[in-house]
């Protein structure tokens, strides 16, 4: 099973906005350098956070920010912000739809997973970008 970094990444970015504001490592390339991926990646996060108004950028300049204060950032923010699966875990869409297993998993999987994804999600609610902030050595 393949896991997506993007949700971990993007994390990764809020913090790093965060530690370095007002200093002159702000380019996607260095942010690019700590998360150890290529600014292109870093770019394309960023452009999904400000679309979901975590983060403001300004073009022809290395100068994000975050737009909350971080105890107001929750992961469920950062994970909406993301093209992530609608399921947490996601479901294995191709089965035999001529095996009674194959043809009815799906369904009641989906069943299943929509109790996985509100438990995940109100936990979410309540964890912020302060909390991950507050078990980092400071700068």
């Amino acid at each position: 099973m393949k896991y997506s970094l993007q949700f971990s990444d993007a994390i990764h970015i809020l913090a790093y906005l965060d530690i370095f504001a007002g200093s002159d490592r702000l380019a996607s390339a260095d942010i690019a350098g700590s998360i150890e991926t290529n600014p292109t990646r870093v770019r394309r996060i960023m452009a999904a956070l400000k679309q979901a108004g975590l983060i403001t950028t300004q073009a022809g300049s290395a100068c994000p920010h975050l737009t909350k204060p971080t105890n107001q950032i929750t992961f469920a923010d950062v994970y909406a912000a993301l093209d992530e699966p609608q399921h947490i875990i996601p479901i294995d869409e191709k089965t035999n739809p001529d095996c009674p297993v194959g043809a009815n998993i799906q369904a009641a999987l989906d069943k299943q997973y929509q109790r996985l994804d509100a438990a995940l999600n109100a936990e979410m609610q309540q964890i912020t970008l302060a909390e991950v902030l507050k078990d980092m050595p400071k700068v």
